[in-house]
């Protein structure tokens, strides 16, 4: 780590010393089972939003803390609780959001889990928990950092702050944007830091610049308007499984890189990233290859993929000699940087449509679209970011791509053209955010805390 003024060695005292509580109000929140999904404890939702509003309120930096929620637009529905608070700017010092989200992905087949989803777990220097990186980890790197920096500063803190967790990020952020529309003055803000992203390693910071979109879709393919026997009718009717199964084929090539014609890949480079490296992270058997082409991380960060996510069909269990009648699909695209995912999705649609076997009747429902996201990183707030990190985490950041999706960035982006977006996070690559056994690396938490503090502490000697 370089060498530090004295404020700075006394802020990194301060945060270094808050890890341990920040640790245990992070298991708390991992034993909370907040799900958005309607069909689970909408409960659990609530009591973590007031758990977090507590912790808001004791870090003792904001005018004002409140639990609120925003219709979702089209539908007159309330939308899930989340946590606000804020604390105005003094003598000319810049406002700060700090984002993240309370709310987490259901556990999926809970004996796939080492250990009890919802019972954090420390092993190996690793939190085991669903949420505990993402994205708890987000607010509690948050609560830590405004801790420190109370300690340090108390009544002398000049920066503007705004602490925005939301409650239905994994549900598809179906209410924010009339959140911010309803809250837009009290969350104006200078720079935005969204703390849901990922690090190179466990060991090395990331800024993230860029983000693929998301466009996903139910298709619905039908072929009968009944079952029918496939002993006595099989060879001549074709099934709406093996309608889906040709139609589904065409979206990739042989080598795996989709095959639709309107998709476009972002021209950018990557930097260095093996094969042993890939097979390390994600757990691919010795004998599957990866697929597409060109370098792996241009496949990941800068190409679009497809992936099926889901099936209605025939359990194995309850399976008969039978023709189906209809079959339907998730379809989940992600699109390059740069290409708007309504463009994308109706390039999909285009080519499913042209190329629907033996006349298959195509329908398309609960459409799903979000935008990327490609930072601008000629501002002040980056190179502060990159700064902070180094000095946080020991070593230099890295400009890092994500394969996945955070929609709601281009909202933000709409709602406040002038702010300056800071991508962050806590995850690394074995954190298995969304799947069994999800984790936070403990020490990569710690520095994640410390290079927030830096970043806050210095924002505050910012004027203009």
């Amino acid at each position: 780590m370089t060498s530090q003024l004295p404020a700075e060695r006394q802020l990194i005292e301060a945060a270094e010393g808050g890890i341990p509580s920040a640790l245990a109000d992070l298991g708390r929140l991992v034993r909370i089972p907040g799900i958005a999904w309607p069909s689970f404890d909408q409960e659990q939702l609530q009591r973590s939003a007031r758990t977090i509003a507590e912790l808001a309120e004791g870090a003792g930096v904001f005018d004002e803390v409140r639990v609120l929620s925003a219709t979702i637009p089209g539908t007159g529905e309330q939308g899930q609780p989340a946590v606000l608070a804020t604390r105005a700017a003094r003598r000319g010092r810049p406002t700060v959001m700090l984002y993240a989200h309370h709310d987490v992905q259901p556990p999926g087949d809970e004996a796939l889990w080492e250990t009890p989803p919802f019972e954090p777990t420390v092993r190996d220097g690793r939190l085991y928990g669903r949420g505990a990186a993402d994205d708890k980890a987000g607010v509690m790197t948050h609560i830590a950092s405004l801790r420190a920096l109370r300690e340090t500063y108390g009544d002398d803190l000049d920066l503007g702050l705004v602490l925005f967790v939301e409650g239905e990020e994994e549900y598809g952020s179906r209410s924010f944007t009339q959140f911010l529309s309803d809250n837009a003055e009290a969350m104006r803000s200078d720079v935005i830091v969204v703390a849901d992203s990922g690090n190179w390693d466990s060991e090395t910071p990331a800024v993230t610049v860029s983000l693929r979109g998301n466009a996903k879709f139910h298709l619905t393919v039908r072929t009968l308007d009944h079952a029918s026997h496939s002993g006595m009718f099989g060879g001549a009717v074709p099934d709406a499984m093996l309608a889906t199964i040709t139609l589904l084929a065409t979206l990739w090539d042989e080598a795996g890189s989709v095959a639709v014609e309107g998709l476009v890949a972002r021209d950018a480079g990557t930097p260095a990233y093996d094969e042993e490296t890939l097979r390390g992270e994600t757990g691919l058997l010795p004998g599957v290859q990866p697929i597409g082409d060109g370098t792996i991380l241009s496949r990941i960060w800068n190409k679009p993929s497809i992936t099926v996510t889901g099936v209605d069909f025939t359990s194995v269990d309850a399976a008969s000699n039978t023709l189906s009648p209809e079959v339907t699909v998730v379809v989940s695209a992600r699109v390059a940087p740069g290409q708007s995912a309504r463009d994308a999705y109706a390039a999909i649609e285009r080519h499913l449509r042209a190329r629907a076997p033996f006349g298959a009747e195509l329908s398309f429902s609960d459409v799903d679209l979000g935008d990327g996201f490609l930072v601008d990183t000629s501002g002040w707030a980056v190179e502060l970011a990159r700064g902070a990190m180094r000095d946080g985490y020991g070593k230099e950041a890295v400009d890092y791509g994500v394969g996945g999706s955070i929609p709601f960035i281009a909202d933000l982006v709409e709602r406040y053209p002038e702010a300056q977006i800071l991508v962050t996070g806590v995850e690394d690559p074995h954190s298995r955010a969304h799947s069994p056994n999800e984790s936070l690396h403990l020490d990569t938490f710690r520095h994640a805390v410390l290079a927030e503090t830096l970043l806050l502490a210095r924002a505050n000697e910012r004027t203009g």
